[in-house]
């Protein structure tokens, strides 16, 4: 998968992302008999509007949040954090799971992961990182590259204990991604993340982090001299 490290130029359908994503997914071989795809597209917008008329707070992460600074990428969810309390503003979508961190809904064929505020380091992200990205056809309140670097260092240590390497280098490439953007005071926000890991997970993951951030820096470095000596000649 190619990255490209700088905000997008043009900005996200999050619909046509969201379609695409799952017409383009060969295991959705079966429930693509049944969906109607406009109909998917038009639950994206719907779902937005519905959380602007009912007033409720939302900060968009996950991999939608991602197209604000990387481009290449498909996805079939919208990942939100929200107040567990406003999911009684909007009892239109169908939760099909739940615990206290998290809820798994339904719009309609849309799927919608919602990340409860109630959690620390969400709370966190929801007030200290937040920005407004400008989507097609609306500005959304948006995770900040910090706040996106901050949940997926929190993921890691389970989808290691799970054993689901393939999605654990899905989320060290967008970390390397997430440096290579350019960081603001990476420190401050990292210490919030301290405070909700076991302290040999923090050091773990924290140590990946420097792997990356060294594996960056050599990689500038890489044929710079005959660069160099190619513009001198």
């Amino acid at each position: 998968m190619l990255y490209n490290c700088y905000m997008n130029s043009q900005p996200v359908d999050i619909s046509q992302t969201i379609v695409y994503g799952v017409a383009f997914d060969p295991k959705n071989g079966e429930r693509l008999k049944t969906m109607d795809l406009n109909e998917l597209y038009a639950s994206v917008g719907r779902l937005f509007d519905l959380l602007e008329e009912r007033k409720v707070d939302y900060v968009l992460v996950g991999d939608i949040a991602m197209l604000a600074y990387v481009e290449g990428r498909n996805t079939q969810d919208i990942d939100l954090i929200v107040s567990p309390h406003d999911l009684d503003r909007l009892p239109e979508l169908v939760i099909e799971d739940r615990n206290q961190d998290f809820a798994r809904a339904w719009l309609g064929d849309l799927r919608v992961d919602l990340l409860f505020a109630k959690r620390n380091l969400f709370r966190y992200v929801a007030n200290r990182c937040t920005t407004k990205k400008t989507f097609v056809g609306r500005e959304v309140p948006c995770s900040t590259a910090e706040g996106l670097l901050i949940m997926k260092l929190l993921a890691l240590p389970s989808l290691y204990r799970q054993g689901r390497f393939e999605i654990v280098e899905v989320y060290e490439r967008d970390i390397a991604v997430l440096v290579r953007y350019g960081l603001q005071d990476t420190d401050r926000h990292l210490s919030q993340l301290s405070k909700q890991m076991l302290e040999s997970d923090y050091l773990e993951v924290t140590g990946i982090l420097q792997e990356i951030e060294q594996r960056i820096s050599r990689s500038s470095g890489r044929f710079e001299q005959d660069r160099l000596t190619g513009e001198q000649a």
